[in-house]
């Protein structure tokens, strides 16, 4: 674990050659990580279930509910660790762990085990179970599977409909029902939910939950003006409230109509303000599972920015502001991404790969 940690840190220099360089997963990081991956989410203790008990029955181990994503410490950790292990094999076909990895997926995403996935779903009291943090990672690894042409993938693809359909229903029930959105900087976020749901109607071109999604988007969001970022962050956080939904915004309104939005959203940007916003958090203690939280945090914080400095012209001051910060972000939190202690490395590496992979688009 001391030489992974090492390797891991080394990525302080990819990420701090300039502060307009952004970080760049290379082939000796991507196994780093893919190792991470495999070692959590084959790991099913310690485990925090988040389940509602119908009754006597349902007193099982975890792998008895969630035959795929049983391990990684709770589900959709487990979930975004599988997302993990298929973009890292498609970014490096020539992944050295890539044997292992297509082993390990095509063991845990059969159809037997995502039916089962689905049905939970379908039981008593589990309207609100991982709703919507869980929800859009499923929907994120729907997407990746479903946009690969490999044939493992389009197996997985198939494999995962009946759920990756189950949590559409889910969204498309419940947000016509959800009043006010939920502004915080952990797992019930709104603007995050709807982003990756977001990504999924756009490449999956499922337009009811496209329309939806964009409707929910603008009457939560649409009127927003001098957001209250200079309070972030809290504890805890592993997103940005005011960032997630700026990088939502920027999926779902017109690119002419975006920077006037942003400018309204958050005023100061441009003269770096405000500043606990562009500051990388401070992360105490990485034993503790709350605080290695804001580990979390600064890469959510560098994957919005980056995003969202994309979306504004070329000439945009505050594109430069961003860049920078977001560099400052990664620095700060990718040496840390194993820490040698699991409540953080058994989810820090997604928000890692995540971060460095993915173009604003």
């Amino acid at each position: 674990m001391r030489s992974l940690m090492s390797l891991l840190a080394s990525l302080l220099s990819t990420c701090a050659a300039s502060a307009q360089t952004p970080a760049k997963l290379t082939p000796t990081h991507a196994s780093a990580f893919a190792k991470l991956a495999l070692t959590g989410i084959q790991k099913e203790y310690p485990n925090k279930p988040g389940t509602v008990l119908n009754g006597k029955l349902d007193i099982k181990a975890p792998r008895a509910f969630h035959p795929a994503f049983y391990g990684s410490f709770d589900w959709h950790s487990s979930v975004h660790g599988h997302w993990m292990l298929v973009r890292l094999l498609r970014t490096f076909p020539e992944l050295p762990e890539r044997k292992q990895v297509r082993a390990v997926l095509n063991e845990h995403l059969t159809a037997k085990n995502l039916q089962a996935e689905a049905d939970y779903f379908a039981q008593p009291n589990r309207q609100s179970f991982e709703r919507m943090y869980g929800w859009a990672w499923l929907l994120k690894l729907a997407e990746e599977v479903h946009t690969w042409d490999d044939s493992d993938a389009k197996a997985w693809s198939r494999n995962m409909k009946p759920l990756a359909d189950t949590l559409v229903a889910r969204y498309l029930a419940f947000l016509p029902k959800q009043t006010y959105p939920i502004r915080t900087g952990v797992h019930p976020n709104t603007a995050f939910g709807l982003a990756f749901a977001h990504d999924y109607a756009r490449r999956l071109e499922h337009k009811k939950l496209r329309e939806l999604i964009e409707e929910r988007s603008l009457t939560y969001f649409g009127k927003d003006a001098d957001a209250p970022a200079r309070w972030e962050p809290d504890g805890a956080d592993f997103f940005s409230p005011s960032l997630m939904e700026a990088d939502l915004m920027r999926r779902v309104l017109p690119t002419d109509q975006y920077p006037a939005w942003l400018k309204r959203y958050l005023p100061g940007l441009a003269n770096g303000e405000p500043k606990t916003l562009l500051t990388p958090a401070t992360v105490s203690d990485r034993s503790d599972p709350q605080i290695v939280h804001l580990d979390g945090l600064n890469l959510s914080r560098a994957w919005c920015m980056r995003s969202i400095a994309t979306a504004l012209p070329k000439a945009d001051p505050v594109r430069k502001v961003l860049a920078a910060s977001a560099a400052r972000h990664a620095e700060a939190a990718l040496p840390h991404v194993a820490s040698g202690d699991f409540v953080g490395e058994h989810w820090l590496a997604s928000f890692a790969v995540y971060m460095m992979t993915t173009p604003a688009d």
